[in-house]
């Protein structure tokens, strides 16, 4: 009996851990009206996706009434989402914690540090303990005041994520500073200067592509340039394509959507890009592994390595290899498997000469004509089954238990 109790335990101990969730900040903030246009705006931004994906973070929200005085002075999408990731603490800080500050103050980096976007070190938050109890707040590009403070905890996912409510919004010039119009923005500058030139002054070169890239900003484009190196060992093939098959090259490097990298690190599947025209599909597959995020061709994979800018509604990514759309080169030809010892000397003979793998065309040679394959449309599911630890020890202690309960 005694082992039938414990073996029960267990299996209701394993069963337990096997469905643990992340949190989620909209539903958080959800459950109180009175921080709805702060998490309205957290989702506009996108940076609610960025925020459910970290963890050890510390949400610091405002009421309606802080976020009407923000809006009123009509700030851009981008300003907003300055604005607010400055408020996002990248450590954890309970109200435990924020009353028992080792030496009564600490430096904390922001989700808007993070970005690059703040320069110098004006990401940071300075957290002090002061006098009667209270709890002070403030950028550090303001002048060491400190005239936000902590009103109470929302929720608190112990060393996961806090979400506290404050005063009023940080006070801060570099994030509330104006951004330029998205049309404004000049792509192949912000290439140029991330390690994307080479990929940049090709684009320069061809016009057609360029006017493309450069109408899909305001509707929201996300681009994946190749860092210089790979790009510049790729050009003597690049200048073999045709005119349109240049453009077509070019174009494939752009998404004509927003996506941040929070959005591409949980939506795998298949992806048009702006040399997508009907049947020439132009299309690559996104896959994600547990913080790297790939292109995937039918002949080649490249990794997203940098964020040269992520300000809805553009995205830049610097991949580390030339992607190549399969309308434009082949696949390299898979080698026929070599025959087993034993059977080597009675295998027939091919009535074809083939190269050896080393002889084999390369991967990246042009393609004489577009071919399609079911497996280039065949997209991960975020949401298969995996049977981890904790379910496998499920199902061998409820096959136990139910053997000894015959």
């Amino acid at each position: 009996m005694q082992l039938t109790v414990l073996l029960s335990l267990l299996f209701l101990l394993s069963t337990t851990t096997t469905f643990t969730y992340g949190h989620n900040i909209t539903k958080i903030l959800g459950q109180h009206p009175s921080l709805s246009t702060f998490n309205h705006y957290l989702t506009l931004t996108h940076l609610a996706g960025e925020i459910n994906r970290r963890t050890t973070i510390t949400v610091c929200a405002v009421d309606n009434a802080a976020m009407s005085e923000m809006l009123s002075k009509n700030p851009s999408i981008t300003t907003i989402k300055n604005i607010l990731s400055l408020h996002v603490l990248l450590d954890y800080f309970g109200a435990k914690k924020l009353h028992q500050i080792r030496d009564g103050s600490a430096l904390s980096a922001t989700m808007f540090q993070a970005t690059g976007s703040a320069p110098g070190s004006t990401g940071f938050v300075n957290i002090t303990d002061v006098k009667g109890g209270k709890v002070a707040f403030g950028p550090k590009d303001n002048g060491g005041n400190l005239d936000v403070f902590y009103v109470k905890s929302v929720e608190e996912i112990p060393y996961n994520i806090s979400v506290i409510q404050i005063s009023k919004l940080f006070p801060s010039d570099v994030a509330a500073a104006p951004t330029p119009a998205p049309s404004a923005m000049n792509l192949t500058d912000i290439m140029s200067a991330h390690g994307c030139k080479v990929f940049a002054d090709t684009l320069i070169a061809n016009p057609d592509a360029s006017k493309t890239y450069q109408d899909n900003i305001d509707g929201g484009l996300t681009v994946f340039c190749p860092l210089d190196d790979p790009f510049k060992a790729f050009l003597p093939k690049f200048k073999n394509l045709t005119a349109s098959g240049k453009e077509s090259f070019l174009e494939f490097y752009g998404v004509p959507i927003y996506q941040s990298l929070a959005m591409l690190k949980s939506n795998n599947g298949i992806m048009n890009t702006l040399a997508t025209n009907g049947d020439k599909k132009f299309d690559f597959t996104v896959q994600n592994d547990a913080e790297d995020v790939t292109l995937k061709t039918r002949s080649t994979t490249a990794k997203i390595v940098g964020t040269l800018i992520d300000e809805q509604p553009l995205a830049i990514y610097s991949i580390d290899k030339v992607l190549l759309p399969k309308e434009l080169f082949k696949a390299a030809p898979t080698p026929a498997p070599a025959p087993a010892p034993e059977e080597a000397a009675d295998a027939p003979k091919s009535s074809k000469h083939k190269k050896p793998a080393a002889d084999a065309a390369p991967s990246d040679s042009p393609a004489d004509s577009p071919e399609g394959d079911a497996a280039d449309q065949t997209a991960d599911n975020n949401a298969s089954v995996r049977l981890d630890g904790g379910r496998l020890v499920a199902i061998v202690l409820s096959l136990c238990l139910g053997l000894l309960l015959l």
